[in-house]
């Protein structure tokens, strides 16, 4: 069979990745067609206005690759903005009024759980299966709309464990001495993919970690879509002289795919980590963290969100286990003062430390075995 698989952000290029594998252990006669753009993955209602001809230009792309290659399976993964404009115009093209119609698939799911909740009409209409990563997903779509959502694992869990599986004493040394970080502890900075994300979080970040003392060092972590100006503009004006102290311990790591960000936490004693995929991998290696989501308006963005948000928690770790295990300093929350306290008991406080340590055993437990993206394809592939 034909499979037409969309993805445009780095978490999603890689799951993405792993899924066409198993997608081509399960069919030996696949053939894969794969659209990948993170260029186009733009947030907030001003961004995409000021690309919306960048982005329209990149759907007339996408349509136009999928009439050539004419699928038998449109595979979506996250990206849900341009992923459900997709399936709009392959129900319309290709679906509707047809018996023999190719299937749609969406792998991991807009998160209408959180946000966006009016997207679940689309997704009835216009997607055949949705395969979810998030254990907890499966029930909330059933209580809330008795829609058939199936959990075939988490593909972070698999992609983790294979990293691990082959990481050594001499792979982390090396490692170590091509950032030159000698023998320090390390604290990892993780702000985020999207360039509003960085610009946001990154400065906050770094004027925390000024006063922690100790002999630790700053590692930020790069998305692969960003060039490495873009960071030492905003480390530079976030630290300032570019011969103090401070500003010698801060890192900039270079972006190799998700492998760096694993390599660093492997070798991180602790993590600030803006909302998203990167607190669940945190969370599964094993490092604490304090999760950071500063925003424009971040007073009112907080009011509205007790309004708005459909769940109690905005991490993956927290939403997963079901009550507090990481602290959240989102919006409103993510204040200078907040921030420098949290990083202090997470760095200091060994009962902060160790809470963390034992809801991230019930974490994995509650994802269960591995095996994600096999378990994915072979519905997929299901002739």
């Amino acid at each position: 069979m034909k499979y037409f698989v969309i993805a445009g952000e780095a978490s999603g290029d890689l799951h993405a990745r792993h899924l066409m594998d198993a997608i081509r252990t399960e069919d030996a006669e696949a053939e894969i067609k794969y659209w990948y753009r993170p260029d186009l993955a733009y947030m907030g209602f001003v961004s995409v206005a000021l690309h919306l001809g960048e982005i329209l230009r990149g759907m007339d792309e996408c349509k136009t690759a999928i009439s050539v290659f004419n699928p038998d399976r449109l595979v979506l993964v996250d990206y849900p903005g341009f992923n459900l404009k997709m399936a709009k115009w392959f129900f319309e093209t290709y679906v509707a009024n047809n018996s023999e119609a190719p299937k749609v698939f969406y792998y991991i799911p807009p998160k209408i759980w959180a946000w966006k909740e009016g997207r679940i009409e689309q997704i009835r209409k216009y997607v055949d299966v949705v395969l979810s990563i998030l254990p907890f997903e499966v029930k909330w779509y059933n209580d809330r709309y008795a829609f058939p959502v199936e959990y075939v694992g988490n593909p972070t869990y698999d992609e983790i464990k294979d990293f691990s599986s082959s990481l050594t004493e001499g792979k982390m040394s090396e490692w170590r001495m091509s950032l030159a970080l000698h023998n320090k502890k390390v604290l990892a900075l993780m702000p985020g993919s999207r360039r509003q994300e960085i610009e946001r979080n990154l400065p906050m970040m770094l004027n925390a970690c000024k006063n922690v003392g100790g002999d630790y060092v700053y590692v930020v972590a790069s998305a692969p879509s960003m060039d490495k100006g873009f960071y030492e503009d905003i480390i530079a004006r976030a630290v300032g002289e570019p011969d103090n102290e401070f500003r010698e311990r801060v890192v900039l790591m270079p972006s190799q795919g998700s492998n760096s960000s694993f390599m660093l936490l492997h070798n991180s004693y602790g993590a600030l980590v803006t909302s998203g995929t990167a607190t669940l991998e945190t969370a599964i290696i094993g490092v604490p963290q304090v999760v950071c989501y500063s925003m424009v308006c971040g007073r009112l963005m907080s009011c509205l969100r007790r309004l708005f948000l459909k769940v109690p928690y905005v991490s993956l770790v927290n939403l997963i286990v079901g009550h507090q295990v990481v602290p959240e300093l989102v919006a409103g929350d993510m204040t200078p003062v907040a921030l420098e306290r949290n990083l202090h008991l997470m760095l200091k406080d060994t009962n902060f430390r160790q809470r963390q340590l034992d809801g991230y055993s019930v974490l994995r437990k509650i994802l269960g075995d591995c095996g994600a993206p096999l378990k994915a394809a072979k519905k997929i592939c299901v002739r």
